[in-house]
């Protein structure tokens, strides 16, 4: 199942996706809660894709939605792995430290609100022009996680999404860390769907990619992780708890702008697209 949020005839909500049609969760579940962050939250479970065809209830074509990010406010700052492919870290010429890390590299990311599938990725003139793209795969936490095991960390999560890393390169060295450069206004697109966990059995075998006006850029597969996501999860679990709606971003693969020679970063008017296995594309537009 596919989940998303979404605009229909000026009405904000939420829903699943089922071949191509769209199932306001209110017409599948009439006492669900209010926003599909609630429902991740609830532990809300909902009747199997066959069950809701079968239930004859209304939808419409996913063609006729506004899709917005899938958790247009996340509840608490995005937790991002930073340096998780391996290929990223030695593509960085500037970086003095080319070399695998040996623990997971963890920051936040101010997402409030996150970006929506088509939204535009603010310029930010006067305060960067260096902006740079990241595709990568976002893991959606579904059950409170306390000292869990590697093997249990996959009973924890709800799904998975895409984030874009939008980053501001200037701001990521000028102050010699990366809330700030990483959190910009617009700074991350989400969506446009969270496939549940169902949908994608194997976080660690998912094609991955990002192309800047249809020009493939990104190119590789979460396999490729020096970290896991069971791995971080089960680390992030041990004296950090992580709750329902929470968000890890689990790293980018090699080219990047800033990766280039010269760097190629965005421009105004270009089209960045991220893609991943099971969740789809997301599309925006810088400026």
């Amino acid at each position: 199942m596919k989940y998303l949020t979404y605009i229909y005839n000026g009405d904000e909500t939420y829903g699943a996706v089922i071949k191509g049609n769209v199932y306001k969760m209110r017409d599948i579940i009439p006492n669900a809660p209010g926003s599909l962050a609630e429902f991740i939250e609830r532990g809300v479970t909902i009747p199997d894709e066959i069950n809701i065809l079968n239930m004859g209830a209304r939808s419409v074509p996913l063609a006729d939605v506004v899709i917005k990010a899938p958790i247009p406010y996340p509840r608490r700052e995005i937790i991002c792995l930073g340096r998780n492919y391996l290929d990223h870290v030695n593509e960085i010429k500037t970086d003095p430290n080319r070399t695998a890390p040996e623990t997971p590299v963890y920051f936040g990311k101010r997402a409030h609100p996150a970006n929506d599938p088509g939204g535009r990725i603010p310029l930010h003139t006067g305060v960067t022009d260096q902006i740079d793209y990241e595709a990568e795969l976002a893991v959606i936490i579904g059950k409170k996680c306390e000292d869990i095991t590697e093997a249990d960390a996959f009973g924890h999560i709800f799904g998975y999404t895409l984030i874009n890393d939008v980053t501001a390169r200037d701001l990521q060295v000028k102050h010699n860390q990366w809330y700030l450069g990483k959190s910009l206004a617009g700074f991350c697109p989400m969506g446009p769907f969270i496939a549940d966990k169902n949908e994608i059995p194997d976080p660690q075998n998912i094609n991955i990619s990002s192309r800047v006006n249809g020009e493939t850029r990104q190119k590789s597969n979460t396999r490729l992780m020096i970290f896991s996501v069971a791995f971080c999860i089960s680390q992030l679990s041990r004296g950090f708890t992580l709750l329902p709606g929470d968000i890890l971003a689990t790293g980018t693969p090699a080219g990047v702008g800033h990766g280039f020679d010269p760097p190629r970063h965005l421009k105004k008017g270009d089209a960045v697209e991220c893609e991943a296995d099971g969740v789809g594309v997301l599309l925006n537009f810088v400026g």
